[in-house]
């Protein structure tokens, strides 16, 4: 996003980890107020922590407010049980794990703190092999990690580029509350690690594999595809399927 943001000439302000705390209110608002941006973009997310999902989120609508900063923040299909139909843009939460329930907390909050704010949920997002979907692939198929991928856990994966641009787009058209961005594919966990194998010229029968149960991992979504059509019939950025973008890296 900064990349794209800065070739259409904005000026572009980011942080990290290391540069703002997002849990931390006070300097939350303080760096907003510093800088009095036009559009935030709130892409922070951690699966094993509460207060950077839910009360960060909470932190940075706050900040956004009150310098009047158009907010766009980028949720997850994390907060649906699944099910065997597509789930519409305005779909209640129903997490079963924690993270998920973390990420519904944090919509919850953006929309009564800012109700203008755009709540993009989306789905797995393909980068290059320093992605984490890639990586987590890469390493289970070379046996650097221990694991399996979901036969039955289906997700809508979209590539990093064309999220990027859809938020941008998003950010500048005003549209407030919910809204789908996700790929137009459905995909398996485990088909999606063995297109990620063929296309780095790994073994896909080297992916392990297995059901949700088998993983004995606890509860998590299983049948999670996301309904973009409104998206797609309001930008200008084509979602590309995930057997299309594998080319673009």
């Amino acid at each position: 996003m900064a990349r794209l943001a800065s070739a259409t000439a904005h000026d572009v302000v980011g942080t990290s980890s290391s540069t703002l705390d997002i849990t931390d209110r006070a300097a939350a608002r303080a760096l907003v107020l510093s800088v009095h941006p036009r559009v935030i973009v709130n892409a922070a997310s951690r699966v094993d922590r509460w207060t950077v999902c839910a009360d960060g989120a909470a932190n940075v609508a706050l900040a956004a407010v009150a310098c009047g900063a158009r907010l766009i923040h980028v949720s997850s299909d994390a907060v649906h049980a699944g099910r065997p139909s597509p789930y519409p843009d305005g779909e209640p939460p129903t997490p079963v794990h924690a993270y998920g329930a973390a990420k519904a907390a944090a919509e919850t909050a953006v929309a009564a703190i800012d109700p203008t704010a755009a709540i993009i949920r989306t789905s797995l997002i393909i980068g290059d092999d320093r992605s984490k979907h890639l990586r987590l692939v890469l390493e289970l198929a070379t046996g650097r990690r221990t694991g399996a991928l979901f036969t039955d856990e289906i997700r809508c994966p979209i590539a990093v580029q064309d999220l990027a641009a859809a938020v941008l787009e998003i950010a500048a058209s005003g549209y407030p509350g919910l809204i789908n961005v996700a790929g137009p594919e459905a995909l398996s966990r485990a088909e999606f690690g063995r297109r990620v194998a063929v296309h780095y010229g790994v073994d896909p029968s080297a992916v392990p594999i297995c059901t949700i149960a088998e993983g004995r991992l606890g509860p998590r979504p299983a049948d999670v595809r996301l309904d973009s059509a409104l998206a797609t019939s309001l930008l200008r950025t084509r979602l590309r399927a995930a057997s299309e973008t594998f080319a673009t890296f």
